[in-house]
């Protein structure tokens, strides 16, 4: 069947149903001299290698893009990804971005919370708000999402090794609200592997730790079905100094151990697989970028459907957000970033990304400021809305050099996948320190090209400037951290210290077993048990994990 005979099938099914559930956001799309915007080029020779390399958008082996449409229909979930302070600050941040056009919520939080400790105990002393908001409680919580109604939007948290219970707080809070928990939509990244290899914010050894997380696919996948339960991370080994191809072929074997371990755990693959989404950065060498997000989609469809026998075509779909390369920023003519973070964010858009997230100008700095943020969200605003590039369906198909780029980053990702699998997967590649000591080294030479100017870095390397920093800047008053304290004070006062016990034991004695436990997390912090609380009893069973050297 030549290509003009694919196109018409492709029209026919795939995209009629497309175009029956989701409308395009306009009868034409035209540039300004009237040139009418094709809704997807197609190569011009009849029997060309097009359908196995690229095929058609929605369709396997999804290069194209996972929806038939794309962004003529919708565009992606425009996030900024925002916490500091208290839970009060960052809710007046959030209702400020969703006021000015945002689509989606994006949560980060503190580093005590992300390795499970409340906001009191003595190993947060001087890091409560710092990098992220504060949440020990469901009242926290409560208080983030103040005025927000849960069931209307899409939230994103950035949390992992305590990500049951996050989850499990948000759900609370949902219900407190008279939300359906059925129709809950977002994300918890909930993707440990990448914390033993770039990150640091891990708290149990990886056989619980991978518990965890295949409990909340199995939670999920019944109770709350349109979220999705992991976001596997390239972005936080690329901002270790992973390359491109590294970062593809790390996150995607990760990826195949999630799968294996939710497989081994007696779950269906066409059950969970749906729920499964990734996360990667956009780094400043753009065509490099637009390939990467292409082959890392086609790979991982061969490898659910091939390697996973996976039946259901939504099983193959690697649906991503991405996030601007906050290590590209600079502290040096900090307005600089505005363009950097443009073309970035211009790549994942060229590139299909699901979410975005573009970087404020001021982050190498400090906390970004209303102003800055507002900047970040318009660069996303201008390219959906001024550019043209969002209305055809992946326009850089067919370029020479992004097929070429797109061809060798897929086959330079499999050839460390064949590696890590012949160490024994990903796990034990990261036990043995293989994919710490290849991002290592990438990051040395990556390092030593700006030394040597072999890489300039505006302003940085070369065209410097004397300057005095001018920007507004956003501080953290140290007094959230006393006020903290005295909030968990009262909880801890009011509470049913009996019931507390009670539940810490069952806690327990759970997590010596082997059934699910985010229902327990639920019921825990409705009854007001803490982040801290409910983290260490699981320590007192599982103990820490201790990073080996290498």
């Amino acid at each position: 069947m030549n290509i003009q005979a694919r196109y018409k099938k492709w029209q026919e099914n795939t995209l009629q149903k497309s175009l029956d559930k989701f409308k395009e956001r306009r009868e034409r799309f035209t540039t300004s001299s009237g040139l009418e915007a094709p809704r997807l080029s197609l190569p011009g020779e009849a029997d060309a290698p097009y359908p196995d390399r690229l095929g058609f958008p929605g369709e396997y082996p999804f290069t194209r893009g996972v929806q038939p449409t794309m962004y003529r229909s919708r565009f992606w979930t425009m996030r900024q990804y925002a916490g500091f302070g208290t839970a009060e600050e960052t809710n007046q941040r959030y209702r400020y971005l969703l006021q000015n056009g945002q689509t989606g919520l994006s949560v980060a939080f503190d580093l005590p919370t992300q390795i499970g400790y409340d906001a009191d105990d003595p190993i947060a002393h001087g890091e409560v708000g710092k990098v992220g908001v504060s949440i020990s409680s469901v009242h926290d919580m409560e208080v983030l999402f103040k005025n927000i109604p849960l069931e209307s939007v899409s939230t994103s948290m950035t949390i992992n090794a305590p990500a049951g219970v996050l989850l499990a707080m948000y759900i609370a809070v949902a219900k407190r609200q008279g939300a359906d928990v059925s129709k809950l939509r977002g994300t918890i990244q909930n993707d440990i592997l990448k914390e033993y290899v770039a990150r640091g914010t891990y708290i149990f050894p990886p056989a619980p730790s991978m518990r965890l997380i295949t409990d909340i696919f199995s939670f999920c996948e019944k109770e709350v079905p349109n979220w999705n339960t992991i976001s596997i991370s390239g972005y936080h080994m690329r901002e270790a100094g992973s390359t491109a191809v590294q970062e593809v072929a790390f996150t995607l074997a990760n990826g195949i151990a999630y799968v294996e371990a939710a497989l081994k755990a007696g779950l269906n693959v066409d059950e969970f697989a749906g729920q499964l989404s990734f996360f990667f950065n956009a780094h400043n060498n753009f065509l490099e970028e637009v390939a990467k997000f292409r082959a890392a989609r086609r790979l991982w469809a061969r490898i659910m459907r091939e390697r996973f026998k996976a039946q259901k075509p939504a099983s193959w779909q690697l649906r991503f957000h991405t996030q601007t390369a906050g290590s590209t920023l600079t502290a040096q003519q900090p307005e600089n970033n505005v363009v950097r973070v443009t073309v970035q964010a211009l790549s994942a858009v060229l590139g299909g990304t699901q979410s975005l997230h573009t970087n404020s100008m001021d982050e190498a700095l400090w906390l970004p400021t209303e102003k800055a943020v507002r900047v970040a969200l318009r660069t996303q605003q201008i390219l959906a809305y001024e550019s043209g590039v969002a209305d055809s369906v992946d326009p850089l198909a067919g370029s020479y050099l992004i097929e070429y780029f797109t061809d060798e980053i897929e086959k330079g990702a499999q050839e460390y996948i064949s590696k890590i699998d012949d160490l024994g997967g990903a796990l034990q590649a990261t036990e043995q320190g293989y994919m710490q000591s290849e991002i290592q080294n990438a990051a040395y030479a990556a390092q030593q090209a700006i030394e040597k100017k072999e890489q300039i870095v505006v302003g940085v390397n070369q065209f410097q400037v004397e300057e005095d920093l001018t920007l507004e800047r956003l501080k953290v008053d140290p007094v959230i951290e006393a006020s903290a304290r005295e909030r968990l004070r009262k909880l801890r006062e009011a509470r049913d210290q009996k019931l507390v016990e009670e539940l810490l034991d069952k806690l327990k004695s759970a997590a010596r077993r082997t059934e699910n436990l985010m229902p327990l997390f639920i019921e825990c912090v409705e009854n007001d048990l803490t982040l801290g609380e409910i983290c260490n009893a699981l320590r007192s069973v599982w103990g820490e994990y201790v990073a080996q050297g290498f």
